[in-house]
């Protein structure tokens, strides 16, 4: 019998095979997660400078309500999930590991919590600099981890042109299965994003890439396709990390970002399935970024789920949603176990690039005895940028950062794959952002000093 995974010829060089784990999720429908008593909204929730409150303690805001708006281009805006009160503005933990300043809204039980209307749905008669601008100030941001604000992404700079716009549908992170649920479950509003960004970038080209892992969805969208809709369906070979923009142009296209360049360089833009979603809901309801799908998964959950999440919910609210953890659980993560960032306190907030919730424990979760590298180059056969993490480890082990450099360490995505497959056990990834950290800060300094 024909099977989808026979299409699914393309992928990009190097990169590994972990077992995906998606079988925990991946069958369960989206479900609305209920509204709690108190929601936390930290003013930083994207790369850039944070959000400016336009609200203060004890105001009255209504659901989709603006709280701050965006300080500087690289910035964006941020909604009430819910209609209430703000109830404080104040320091609170945030999933950095960080005390960040963050608006905590209590609900008002009283409430139907319909959305506040405020944006134009005509999209049809705006002009590609007033979607944009509708972009920026409806408050989206990449959901696919990263959380760049998405007015940016689509915006071509000056000198440059797009020729090509590719839709990340691969969600290559295991375990993670909200994008899988959201192609199966809701594809309108993924098509009606594709076309408002045609739109904002005046491309015609349009591919969406989906891992061969998920051939139920390549099925449902090339039978739900408009047909005045140009955009290409790729199939891809299951493998990480596959949905990383400069490995989803090479599989899509068969075109290699260079070195220190952006997808633009080579008249690429590249954006998530979700975040386009999230746009075309914005002109189908009204709605701005104010909830996004997340995966709660893992062994150590009781009852995995895809949640439809207000954002500002805390993780605490969310685990007891989904029966709470298992007695052994060690470890909770947002986003997946390759690039997800370990939580330390049960009171942070569900965020814009909330990806997922994996819940890990004693038997995943296991000390490793590190042993010395035996230079099987297994590392240097996984990078999917070409480095030489063998050697970079060794220089990071003895701090070397400056000498990194001269192996190009800046050019390391930390996704893993080079930690996932050491025989060792050597901790390459987790050393590789320390150098990094201590790299870009120095450049920092010194770009400061000359002025």
């Amino acid at each position: 019998m024909f099977s989808w995974f026979t299409q699914a010829t393309k992928t990009f060089r190097h990169g590994i095979h972990p077992d995906d784990y998606k079988e925990l999720s991946r069958d369960r429908a989206i479900e609305r997660m209920p509204f709690v008593d108190e929601y936390v909204l930290p003013l930083s929730q994207h790369l850039g400078a944070p959000s400016r409150p336009v609200v203060k303690v004890g105001d009255k805001v209504y659901r989709g309500q603006l709280l701050a708006e965006p300080v500087g281009y690289i910035s964006t805006s941020l909604h009430s999930s819910v209609a209430g009160r703000v109830k404080a503005i104040e320091l609170r933990h945030h999933p950095s590991g960080k005390m960040v300043e963050s608006m905590v809204i209590e609900r008002d039980p009283y409430s139907p919590q319909t959305l506040i209307n405020q944006y134009s749905l005509e999209w049809e008669n705006l002009s590609p600099e007033e979607l944009l601008y509708i972009v920026q100030h409806g408050g989206f941001v990449g959901l696919g981890g990263a959380a760049f604000p998405t007015h940016v992404k689509l915006t071509v700079p000056e000198g440059k042109h797009a020729e090509f716009f590719i839709v990340n549908g691969v969600e290559c992170e295991p375990y993670l299965t909200s994008d899988h649920r959201l192609m199966l479950e809701n594809e309108q509003p993924i098509f009606l994003g594709i076309r408002i960004a045609q739109r904002i970038l005046g491309v015609d080209r349009v591919y969406l890439g989906i891992e061969s892992n998920k051939p139920d969805a390549i099925a449902h969208l090339r039978k739900t396709l408009p047909p005045d809709l140009n955009c290409e369906i790729v199939p891809l070979q299951t493998k990480y990390p596959q949905g990383a923009e400069k490995m989803l142009t090479e599989a899509v296209l068969n075109r290699e970002i260079p070195s220190g360049k952006l997808p633009i360089d080579i008249q690429v833009i590249v954006n998530n399935i979700g975040t386009l979603a999230s746009i075309g809901q914005l002109f189908q309801l009204n709605q701005p970024l104010i909830e996004r799908i997340v995966t709660v998964t893992g062994p150590g959950i009781n009852r995995p789920s895809n949640l439809l999440v207000p954002i500002g919910t805390k993780l605490s609210d969310v685990l007891e949603y989904c029966g709470g953890l298992k007695e052994n659980t060690l470890q909770i993560l947002f986003g997946g176990p390759m690039m997800g960032a370990p939580q330390l306190h049960l009171d942070v907030p569900i965020m814009k690039g909330t990806s997922g919730i994996l819940c890990l424990t004693d038997v995943e979760v296991q000390e490793r005895e590190e042993y010395p590298c035996i230079r099987c180059l297994r590392c240097v056969d996984a990078c999917p940028v070409y480095l030489n993490p063998s050697r970079l480890g060794a220089l990071a082990k003895v701090r070397q950062y400056e000498e990194m450099m001269d192996y190009h360490i800046l050019d390391c995505m930390e996704c893993g794959s080079c930690s996932y497959v050491c025989p060792s056990n050597i901790p390459l990834v987790q050393r590789f952002r320390v150098a990094k950290a201590l790299l870009r800060e120095k450049q920092a300094k010194a770009r400061k000093k000359a002025g």
